[in-house]
């Protein structure tokens, strides 16, 4: 099991070296951290972007991107379309996005013709390693899907249940917030985590899933809660996964643990047929290596 991102990093270095197709790569930031990743032997670049502009960054940061394949496309809805078709035609493992509208390459990602579509529901999973949490912790969804439904949520869950499998946890414990641990009619998220504990008892999550809800956050990080509060439950203080209710409410709970719990970080898009790498230019140099070796291992997984 992958415990921190030091190893998370060493992992993608062991395995085979994947192939990340950059969509509209002239940005110096994800410039920087991809040729970092290629430099670690975590992938093989293929930049999708402006020509001049890749250059021009190349040589002011001083980055040997020569033997980088690289494709010129000004327009920013042709490099996502060809950054996503190098992936679906199978000569790109995963897809990062550069410095264009996350929209723009997701238009493409979900393109019937060139695209990688499944039946699945894309949804943004954080991971985050904190000096005063035991383990790597997941968050989903704080990025993407703003009030799912339980059918949603289902899938969101299995979403993130892959990346924790891909980063070798063999019982993965979800744990479904709301704000309180008793089933109310009144608060849908209680009803819908109370449903996907049931499904998950029914196996749908299939094995090596524990889901349990509606806790409550310190009932699913906290031990000394759960204790305190009498609350029994395989979750309770030692979740792997924090499923939110609404998008506010995982938007809040990762800004707080970057900001006040000083977390390292990682984030990914899942339910294509492919890992999305998205970056934010708020995103530590740190966070964005680590995004593109979560990447490079979940498209090892899969």
């Amino acid at each position: 099991m992958i415990k921190n991102f030091q190893e998370l990093i060493q992992a993608a270095k062991n395995q085979k070296t994947m192939r990340l197709a950059v969509a509209a790569a002239q940005d110096e930031e994800v410039l920087v951290a991809v040729c970092n990743a290629s430099e670690l032997g975590i992938v093989e670049p293929i930049l999708v972007g402006d020509v001049e502009k890749i250059n021009e960054i190349a040589q002011d940061h001083h980055l040997n991107i020569g033997d980088y394949q690289i494709i010129d496309k000004k327009d920013l809805d042709e490099a996502a379309r060809s950054a996503v078709e190098l992936v679906s035609s199978g000569k790109a493992d995963f897809v990062m996005k550069g410095i264009l509208d996350t929209s723009i390459l997701l238009k493409a990602v979900l393109d019937k013709e060139i695209g990688l579509r499944t039946d699945s529901q894309l949804s943004h999973v954080m991971v985050y390693g904190m000096k005063n949490y035991h383990k790597l912790l997941f968050l989903t969804d704080g990025g993407m899907n703003i009030a799912p439904g339980l059918e949603e949520k289902v899938k969101i869950t299995k979403n993130a249940v892959q990346v924790a499998k891909a980063m070798g946890i063999e019982t993965v414990k979800v744990a479904c917030l709301a704000a309180k641990e008793k089933v109310d009619p009144k608060m849908q998220a209680t009803v819908d985590a109370d449903a996907l504990k049931k499904m998950s008892e029914a196996g749908d999550f299939g094995q090596g899933v524990i889901v349990d809800g509606p806790l409550a956050f310190d009932l699913a990080i906290s031990k000394e809660a759960a204790e305190i509060k009498k609350f029994k439950s395989a979750v309770a203080g030692d979740a792997d996964i924090l499923l939110v209710p609404v998008i506010e409410v995982g938007n809040g709970i990762g800004k707080a643990l970057t900001y006040f719990a000083d977390a390292d970080s990682a984030g990914i898009i899942m339910g294509a047929k492919a890992p999305v790498v998205l970056v934010s230019r708020a995103d530590t140099h740190e966070a964005k290596l680590n995004s593109i070796a979560l990447g490079s291992v979940i498209a090892a997984n899969k």
